[in-house]
């Protein structure tokens, strides 16, 4: 088993309650000082899970400079109060950067989860 510090655990609390903010932000019709809370709680949050040089190369890498540009991009249009056309170019980047991993995180939920009556109707 993997041994979690205690900065990942509190970056693993301060990203969920980005994301819990966030959520939140966009079911009160994009309040925008809860996205730009949420975002830069996110951000902090990532940064004590996986540590500040790790981040950097995960945004600046060569081939994901368009995602990474899209998505703090977003954030900054968030910041600066554009709350809709923030979320939508940030939800853009973020796509871009996780492309690769989106099949094998759906996957992974898929599998996770086991609906019977679906399951047993694929048999079928």
């Amino acid at each position: 088993m993997v041994a979690i510090t205690e900065f990942q655990k509190i970056g693993i609390g301060l990203t969920g309650f980005g994301l819990f903010f966030l959520l939140f932000g966009v079911l009160l019709y994009f309040d925008s000082v809860l996205l730009a809370f949420g975002n830069i709680l996110f951000l902090t949050g990532l940064i004590f899970i996986i540590g500040f040089q790790r981040t950097a190369q995960f945004f600046f890498q060569r081939y994901k400079f368009r995602g990474s540009f899209f998505f703090l991009g977003g954030v900054a249009l968030v910041l600066f109060r554009w709350p809709v056309i923030g979320m939508l170019v940030e939800s853009y980047g973020f796509v871009l950067l996780f492309r690769s991993f989106l099949p094998m995180a759906l996957g992974f939920v898929l599998s996770v989860v086991n609906i019977p009556h679906l399951n047993a109707a694929s048999h079928t």
